[in-house]
């Protein structure tokens, strides 16, 4: 079991102030090079992913497109040295 720490009211000595090391929020929004596609999924995947992005309130093709990408960059290989990649 890990040491009990025990706080006070009174000085807490010497303190350094660090930069924030945060982005900026203007720098968290980017958008993706998408390109739009026709294809045919069954539909028990598509009830699927509606139904968990419906409970994460979030997209479902926007988790679909997260599993591809996440799938692909497990695959990739490097076209120079012809090794898989680290994820």
């Amino acid at each position: 079991m890990s040491k009990k720490i025990t706080y006070t009211d009174g000085p807490i000595g010497e303190v350094e102030i660090v930069k924030d090391s945060l982005p900026p929020p203007e720098d968290l929004v980017f958008k993706e090079d998408t390109v739009k596609i026709t294809i045919a999924l069954s539909r028990k995947s598509v009830d699927f992913f509606k139904e968990k992005a419906a409970e994460l309130d979030t997209s479902y093709q926007k988790m679909i497109r997260r599993l591809l990408d996440s799938y692909a960059r497990a695959h990739q290989y490097d076209k120079v040295s012809g090794t898989k990649q680290d994820r």
